[in-house]
């Protein structure tokens, strides 16, 4: 099982554009409904967004970076951002109902 974070802050006129972008690769995600990939995103008021995802092996994280919804959001990241993305891969140390829906 592989677990990334990815941080990053949007510039305040361009933080709902990403957010509309994110919306879509989640409609895909939902219409597609692949198994193996858990995947939730997280906004905060200043603009920062932080994506939570989890595959169980790299070729299920290719079946997220392959949507067509996901290549639009890729396209422009840099310019809408005021802070980078940053990924880190992480491991759990503890959970209580996260990601369950």
């Amino acid at each position: 099982m592989k677990r990334h974070l990815i941080r990053y802050k949007t510039k305040p006129e361009r933080a709902d554009e990403n957010e509309r972008l994110i919306k879509a690769v989640f409609k895909e995600l939902r219409d597609k409904s692949p198994d193996g990939v858990r995947y939730m995103t997280l906004r905060s008021p200043d603009g920062t967004f932080v994506h939570l995802v989890e595959t169980e092996t790299d070729a299920h994280a290719e079946i997220i970076t392959g949507l067509a919804a996901f290549e639009a959001f890729q396209n422009g990241i840099r310019d809408r951002c005021s802070e980078r993305p940053q990924r880190d891969e992480m491991t759990v140390v503890g959970s209580y109902r996260m990601l369950d829906e």
